[in-house]
């Protein structure tokens, strides 16, 4: 299968493009960093090949030296048919330097060009237009302007490209870069010439700017955008989580009345209800969190926020971009860890990596928001505004962070560091104010939701299979006195010093599979151990067990710290080649965990 290329700088609008000519979808956000491995679709006959964004084909960052490794050994490829080369129409200048590096390159290679003119309905928005028949005349191959976005002249653009790729001979470059010319300056002359005036593009940008990145009003305002992040997860949740609660209750109710009582009755109350019911009562939190940080993306807020972190971040060994893999695991470890890869300092990448695991993650969601709602009053307030337990959830969450820039501290001064990390440049792209897309905003939303139960529920099934089959056998046992009793006795003495009984050892063995497993595990236990209360109602069952707030906050900080997902290990040895890290980092985040619950424990 012929393939086409997709190259362009950060932010030029590539990925969003990507998924409107192959129907996928990749992730899109308006900051730099987005796509840090090479995705590949298909539209029609060709395959598209959608490379991480890098300004020039001198890559300084890990996601730029996998897009130019990659450009230069696709265009010597007999099957490339096309190098599609994506620019941004408000910013041609700092577009056109790559552009002109890969046409030169591709016209050495006798491989064809097209330039894609992306965010076009912006320069007709501030009523500016771009000659695209002079520029693609200047430039020696054809431009054809559009807006991913708004879906402008998408078609034409879709049926010029597939045209080209068929027949790619018909518009190989007629003249590229002379020897010794350089790119920046010839992509000045031709911003200068067909682009749109900078005092148009930045003017109201700069307006905003000048609020943001100031020194005091900028970090009030990003301390009530993380504020506002937290304690929506909770908050805008709830009547959504009522109304899972409210369905799974009154569907166990009609399953209960039609089920004839014994052994299968008690397997779906305890088991299906008690433990995949339990579970996704908090599956709309994640959809909430998603939908935040996409509007936070896509609005180029994060790449602000990334420049107002990068001196305090510098303290603790980090760079300004750790930003946004933290707030990235904020959703999930696994995307954040690869987002680190745009981190141009190797000692600041590794320590990133080795510090994203406690940024509290979807999965942790589940266990904060029971333990929340056993620990705090649902109608407390907090300054006698804000909601309580949206506030305990930003604690939470901001534990999280302290703790992740204490050990990044540590690591800093402890690992070895080579000598050209105190050279490496911090370079970042601040992107154009604009509004969100809301299709792929909502896709993201309803993928994060259903994925978090694609992935999490088979576990959690098991597991509350495995759990439900220990504790009801042997038969006419009680839970005490059951398999699973005698296992969770055995076990007990090493979770007394946290608070806990056997139970909650259980659940938290089990977790170390993947933490949502908790939730789960316990309510099956619970389930099965006040058979006769409400199905869905576990944080009321606990309440009326009588968990005490010392050993209910040592349990959620453990929690906190903890590294227990599997998935994430596998990342972490993905990217830094190492076993022993990967899996030292698990034990030890998890022994650190359990200091914390027992000392919290004892001093309270």
């Amino acid at each position: 299968m012929q393939r086409i290329l997709m190259v362009g700088k950060p932010n030029s609008g590539k990925s969003l493009l990507f998924n409107q000519l192959t129907g996928l979808r990749q992730k899109v956000a308006n900051y730099p960093g987005v796509t840090v491995e090479v995705k590949r679709g298909q539209c029609q006959n060709y395959e598209i090949v959608d490379l991480p964004g890098t300004y020039t084909l001198r890559g300084l960052s890990r996601d730029e030296e996998i897009a130019v490794q990659e450009i230069k050994g696709a265009i010597d490829r007999d099957d490339t048919a096309l190098v599609l080369c994506v620019l941004d129409a408000t910013r041609l200048e700092r577009s056109l330097v790559l552009g002109l590096q890969v046409q030169k390159l591709a016209r050495e290679r006798n491989k064809s060009v097209l330039f894609a003119l992306n965010f076009i309905d912006e320069v007709h928005r501030v009523g500016e237009s771009i000659d695209t028949d002079a520029l693609s005349a200047e430039l020696g191959s054809p431009v054809v302007a559009l807006s991913a976005r708004t879906l402008e002249n998408l078609h034409e653009f879709k049926q010029a490209m597939l045209g080209y790729a068929a027949d790619p001979q018909s518009i190989l470059p007629t003249r590229s870069l002379q020897e010794g010319e350089l790119a920046a300056k010839r992509s000045h002359q031709l911003a200068n010439q067909f682009g749109m005036q900078l005092d148009v593009v930045l003017k109201n940008q700069n307006s905003v700017d000048r609020f943001l990145l100031n020194s005091w009003t900028g970090s009030i305002a990003f301390l009530a955008a993380m504020f506002v992040l937290f304690q929506s997860i909770f908050t805008l949740a709830t009547p959504l989580m009522d109304g899972v609660e409210f369905l799974i209750a009154d569907v166990a109710e009609k399953v209960s009345a039609v089920t004839p009582v014994g052994i299968f009755a008690d397997f779906m109350n305890d088991a299906i209800f008690g433990g995949l019911g339990s579970f996704l009562v908090f599956v709309p939190q994640i959809m909430v969190l998603t939908l935040i940080i996409g509007l936070l993306e896509d609005s180029g807020y994060l790449a602000r926020a990334a420049l107002m972190c990068h001196r305090p971040l510098s303290f603790f060994g980090l760079s300004g971009r750790s930003f946004i893999p933290y707030l990235s695991g904020h959703a999930c470890a696994i995307p954040a860890i690869m987002a680190a890869r745009t981190i141009e300092s190797p000692h600041k990448r590794l320590i990133t990596m080795m510090t994203i695991p406690l940024m509290s993650c979807s999965a942790r969601l589940p266990v904060y928001a029971l333990l929340v709602a056993v620990l705090v009053p649902r109608d407390g307030t907090f300054l006698g505004i804000f909601d309580l337990q949206g506030a305990a959830f930003f604690g939470l969450y901001f534990f999280g962070i302290i703790t992740a820039l204490i050990v990044s501290q540590v690591l800093n001064k402890a690992m070895p560091r080579d000598l050209e990390d105190s050279d490496m440049p911090f370079i970042l792209e601040l992107p154009t104010y604009r509004m969100p897309h809301w299709k792929p905003l909502m896709h993201r939303v309803l993928g994060s939701g259903t994925a978090f139960i694609r992935r999490a529920a088979p576990i959690i099934f098991m597991v509350s299979v495995g759990i439900w089959v220990l504790g009801y056998f042997p038969l006419n046992s009680n839970l005490q006195t059951s398999w699973l009793g005698q296992i969770g006795q055995f076990i007990e003495p090493v979770f007394t010093p946290m608070g806990l009984d056997w139970r909650y050892g259980i659940a938290i063995l089990m977790s170390f599979l993947a933490r949502e497993v908790f939730v789960g595990a316990l309510g099956t236990l619970f389930g099965m151990d006040d058979a006769d209360d409400n199905v869905a109602g576990l944080s009321e069952k606990i309440q009326a067990d009588g968990l005490t707030l010392s050993a209910g906050l040592g349990l959620v900080l453990f929690y906190v710290v903890a590294l227990q997902c599997v998935a994430t290990v596998a990342m972490l040895k993905g990217e830094t080649g190492s076993n022993k890290l990967a899996w030292g980092l698990y034990v030890a985040y998890g022994l650190l965990a359990y200091v914390i619950a027992v000392a919290v424990n004892l001093i309270m």
